[in-house]
C-alpha cells in the first residue's frame, strides 16, 4: 500500500493509463485497416516499434530535471525554425506537400517537432512579462514568435498543421491574460481571413463588422485605422494563400461547404467516413468485420480517418470510450497546469493541451463532416512515427511537471 502511494505521488497513472489504452486502441484499428491492404503491409509492426521508442522517450523526458525545459526553450524554438526552413529547401514532396526531411532511410516531419518548439518559444517570452498582455507591442511580439513557424509551414503548404499552430498560439495568449480589446485585435484578422476564403461578400461583411467594433471601443483614429488595415491585409493575404494551395487542397476546403458537389472526388472521404461511423450502430460490427474498413472504401484510414475504423467496428460504445479517454487525459493535464505556480511550465502545459485538443477536434470533425478534410492525425491513435514520438515527448513533459509539482506550488 505504501509503495502504491509513493508511485502515485511521483507518477500520475491518470495520464499513463489513458495513454496506454489509446495506443492499444490505435494498434487494433491500424491492424484492422491494413490487414487487407498490400500497400500498407508492415504498418502495424512499424507502429509497435514506434510505440516502443516513444515509450522510452516518454520516460527519459519524465526523468529529466524540470528546469531543463526552460533551458532548452529558445534553442528548441530556433532549431524548429531551421528545420522548417530546410524542409522547404530540400524536403521531399509527398501527397502535394513538401513536409518531410529524409536522412538515409529515415524520414520525419519537422512540423511535428516545431509544435513543441513554438510552445517553448512563446511560453518563454510570455513568462518574462510581469503582467498580463495589455500593450499592442507585446501582442505583436507574441504573434511574431508564434506566426513565423506558421508562415513556414504554409509554404510547404500544410494548412491543417498551420491551423493547429495558430489555435495553440491564441490559447497561450488567452492563458497569459489579455484584455477584451486585445483578444479582438488577435482574433479579428483570422476571422476576416477565413471569411475572405468563402467569398468577397463575406469578406466585406466581416470588414464592416470590424469597423463597427472598432468604433464601439472608441480608440484613437490612428490606432483604429492601423487595426483595420491589418484586417484588410489579412483578408488579401488569406486569398493569396488559398490560391497558392494546390487545386486538390482548394477542392478539399470547398468540398467542406458541400461534399455532395463532388461525391466521387474531394467529397468522397467525408461521405464514406460518415457512412462508416453511422453503420457501426451502438455496439459496432465487430473487430475485423467493418465493411467500409475491410473493403478499403476510405483511403489510408489508418492515419487521418482512423476514428472511422473505431466507429464502424466498435460502434457508439467504442467511439465514446475513445472520447472519454481523451477527456480524462485532458482534465489531468489541465489540473497539473493550473496547480503549478511556475508560469513557464503552466503555459507550456496549456500549449500541449491545446495541441492535443485541436488535433482531436479537427480529426473527429473531419470524420463527422463538421470540419474540412485537412489531414490531421488523432494523437496516440493514428499511424505515424513523427507524430507519436512528439506526442509522447510532450506528455513526458506533463508527467515530469507532475513528478516535481511540489517544488512549484
Amino acid at each position: 500500500m505504501r509503495i502504491d502511494y509513493k508511485l502515485q505521488d511521483k507518477f500520475d497513472l491518470g495520464i499513463f493509463i489513458p495513454l496506454v489504452l489509446l495506443f492499444c486502441l490505435g494498434l487494433a484499428a491500424i491492424y484492422s485497416s491494413t490487414l487487407n491492404n498490400p500497400l500498407a503491409s508492415g504498418n502495424f509492426e512499424k507502429q509497435i516499434i514506434f510505440g516502443a521508442v516513444a515509450i522510452i522517450v516518454f520516460f527519459i523526458t519524465y526523468s529529466l530535471p524540470t528546469n531543463t525545459f526552460k533551458t532548452i526553450a529558445i534553442p528548441a524554438y530556433l532549431l524548429s525554425l531551421i528545420l522548417l526552413t530546410m524542409v522547404i529547401l530540400v524536403g521531399r514532396k509527398i501527397a502535394g506537400q513538401k513536409s518531410w526531411l529524409i536522412i538515409g532511410s529515415l524520414g520525419f516531419q519537422p512540423s511535428e517537432f516545431a509544435k513543441i518548439g513554438m510552445i517553448f518559444g512563446v511560453s518563454y517570452f510570455l513568462s518574462k512579462r510581469n503582467t498580463d498582455i495589455e500593450s499592442f507591442k507585446d501582442i505583436l511580439y507574441t504573434l511574431g514568435i508564434g506566426l513565423v513557424p506558421v508562415l513556414l509551414i504554409l509554404l510547404e503548404p500544410d494548412m491543417g498543421t498551420s491551423l493547429v499552430f495558430f489555435g495553440t498560439l491564441l490559447v497561450l495568449i488567452y492563458w497569459k491574460g489579455i484584455s477584451l480589446f486585445g483578444l479582438f485585435v488577435v482574433l479579428s484578422p483570422a476571422i476576416v481571413a477565413i471569411a475572405s476564403v468563402f467569398g468577397f461578400m463575406y469578406f466585406i461583411i466581416m470588414l464592416g463588422l470590424v469597423g463597427v467594433v472598432l468604433f464601439l471601443f472608441k480608440k484613437d483614429i490612428f490606432f483604429s485605422g492601423s487595426i483595420f488595415a491589418i484586417n484588410l491585409g489579412a483578408g488579401f493575404f488569406a486569398d493569396y494563400v488559398f490560391k497558392a494551395l494546390s487545386q486538390h487542397q482548394q477542392n478539399r476546403i470547398l468540398s467542406f461547404v458541400n461534399p455532395y458537389a463532388d461525391p466521387l472526388g474531394t467529397g468522397y472521404n467525408s461521405i464514406q467516413a460518415k457512412v462508416a461511423i453511422g453503420s457501426g450502430g451502438f455496439l459496432g460490427k465487430g473487430f475485423l468485420n467493418g465493411h467500409q474498413t475491410q473493403l478499403q472504401f476510405i483511403p489510408e484510414q489508418w492515419t487521418d480517418f482512423i476514428y472511422c475504423v473505431i466507429g464502424e467496428e466498435f460502434g457508439f460504445i467504442g467511439s465514446v470510450f475513445t472520447l472519454v479517454l481523451f477527456l480524462i487525459l485532458f482534465l489531468r493535464i489541465f489540473k497539473i497546469a493550473t496547480s503549478t505556480k511556475d508560469e513557464f511550465l503552466s503555459l507550456t502545459l496549456i500549449g500541449i493541451l491545446s495541441i492535443y485538443f485541436i488535433h482531436l477536434f479537427i480529426n473527429i470533425g473531419m470524420t463527422v463532416g463538421v470540419m474540412p478534410v485537412i489531414g490531421i492525425p488523432l494523437p496516440f491513435v493514428s499511424y505515424g512515427g513523427s507524430s507519436l514520438l512528439v506526442n509522447m515527448f510532450m506528455l513526458g513533459i506533463v508527467a515530469n511537471v507532475y513528478r516535481t509539482r511540489r517544488n512549484y506550488i
